[in-house]
């Protein structure tokens, strides 16, 4: 019950609360950008979980609602909880999306310079040593192999290229023989050296 009446006395004083934060606003912001990402989704996640608590507190105590003194300041306090909440869950996402996204530009920079069978491996996971087998037979792992219209690691030809793509470094052909291979039903029959993988 104190919980409540401490969050209905900030609702009810919205306007001085609104006009203290505005002149910290600026130093926020400073403070803010200086944060981590991981640092800013768990603060995003400790804001949820405090409007959570307050979505639940009102659940599990409808007659504040019902209640003719408590109700106009009980509907505003649990609206300005579920708009919060709503706000966290967007911006717990995008902080995810945004780890997700760096995580993978900095697995994809320390692979750019990876020997050809670590590059394969960490691509390919668990058909990691079908792969290796495959691409030695294909190329003896040189990233320059040329046959024809065929090249590189997994001797794509001009087909597979178009559909999967191609690249100079063994990540990139690595990842392009694996969108291939994964297109093709896990399958090495589009290889000519497939029979290496069993």
């Amino acid at each position: 019950m104190l919980f409540v009446m401490t969050q209905a006395v900030a609702a009810a004083n919205g306007q001085q609360g609104a006009d203290a934060h505005r002149a910290t606003d600026k130093s926020k912001t400073i403070k803010a950008s200086s944060l981590t990402l991981e640092r800013k989704l768990a603060l995003k996640v400790k804001t949820a979980r405090k409007h959570r608590t307050t979505v639940r507190f009102f659940n599990a105590h409808r007659s504040l609602l019902r209640s003719d003194d408590k109700r106009p300041i009980a509907v505003a306090v649990l609206n300005r909880a579920k708009r919060g909440l709503s706000k966290a869950r967007k911006e717990i996402r995008y902080y995810e999306r945004l780890i997700r996204e760096r995580a993978a530009e900095r697995r994809a920079r320390r692979l750019a310079s990876a020997t050809p069978k670590v590059a394969i491996c960490e691509v390919f996971g668990r058909y990691c040593r079908q792969a290796v087998a495959v691409a030695w037979c294909e190329s003896r792992h040189r990233t320059t192999a040329r046959n024809g219209q065929y090249l590189g690691l997994f001797q794509m030809g001009t087909y597979a290229r178009q559909l999967a793509g191609h690249g100079d470094s063994a990540y990139e052909q690595a990842v392009a023989a694996h969108r291939y291979f994964v297109d093709s039903g896990r399958d090495w029959s589009p290889w000519s050296c497939g029979w290496a993988a069993s």
